[in-house]
């Protein structure tokens, strides 16, 4: 159920994406060169082909993709429309609980410009080849976040953020679960060696040899089992290494009332 939740969010980012709308006509044309081979019949998704009809018909049937995008020149605008057009053509993004990763695919000699282009815009990327390709990824959810507004995307963003809020606070409260769970399990632990250390004494006739003190303690753990040393301490009106040293001295004298017993 998970995995099929991130799917189709992913697949709702990249249908966001391919619905923008670009308002000026350098956009429109920046987008289409983004998308390369795709604008040109080569779309590997109706969503895709859609969109390089609707960018060509905006351009009032302008012939050819502006493979020549000047970069350097454009301005901010145009360059996330590149950008998109790239993303949506070349690009792949995956999301599951481990986080989020991003890849863009381009041609051996287009990978090095087009991760410089990235860099230019504040997303760093890391560069390898697989099948001939250069394949630029980033695993990093806050870089890959940034990239996807930078291209358009806002609702299916802030899904995605709401999400990982979620699972932050998953994780968090699961922390302090599995915590308390441990804490609770020592203390359940340490109250049944002391109370067998108490009925050993009990037994023996030793524990009304103890000070008061160490007599309190052990009556308040046999009314309390699953009390902590500070509960404990709160009931006696004692502080807490009062109560651990009275412990300590219990411990002490079963031990030594099994040595003299050997």
């Amino acid at each position: 159920m998970a995995e099929s939740r991130e799917r189709e969010l992913v697949q709702a980012i990249r249908a966001e994406l391919a619905a923008i709308d670009p308002p000026r006509a350098c956009c429109r044309a920046a987008e289409r060169a983004g998308l390369g081979a795709a604008a040109q019949g080569q779309a590997r998704s109706p969503v895709i082909a859609r969109l390089a009809v609707r960018l060509a018909e905006a351009e009032d049937g302008a012939s050819g993709v502006a493979a020549g995008f000047d970069w350097d020149g454009a301005r901010d605008h145009c360059r996330s429309a590149w950008l998109r057009g790239r993303f949506l053509a070349a690009g792949s993004l995956s999301l599951g609980a481990r986080g989020a990763h991003l890849e863009l695919v381009a041609p051996p000699q287009d990978g090095q410009e087009l991760q410089r282009r990235l860099e230019l815009v504040g997303f760093a990327t890391s560069s390898r080849v697989r099948r001939g390709r250069t394949v630029l990824t980033s695993k990093r959810t806050e870089t890959i976040l940034a990239f996807l507004r930078y291209c358009g995307a806002g609702a299916s963003v802030l899904e995605i953020e709401s999400r990982l809020v979620m699972r932050q606070l998953q994780g968090h409260l699961n922390r302090v679960l599995n915590a308390e769970t441990a804490n609770l399990e020592r203390t359940v632990a340490t109250s049944a060696r002391q109370l067998a250390l108490i009925e050993q004494l009990e037994a023996e006739g030793r524990l009304g040899q103890l000070p008061v003190v160490d007599r309190a303690v052990a009556q308040a753990r046999k009314d309390a089992p699953e009390a902590s040393f500070t509960e404990l301490a709160t009931s006696l009106g004692l502080s807490r290494a009062r109560v651990q040293r009275a412990f300590a001295r219990i411990e002490s004298a079963a031990a030594a009332a099994a040595v003299a017993g050997e």
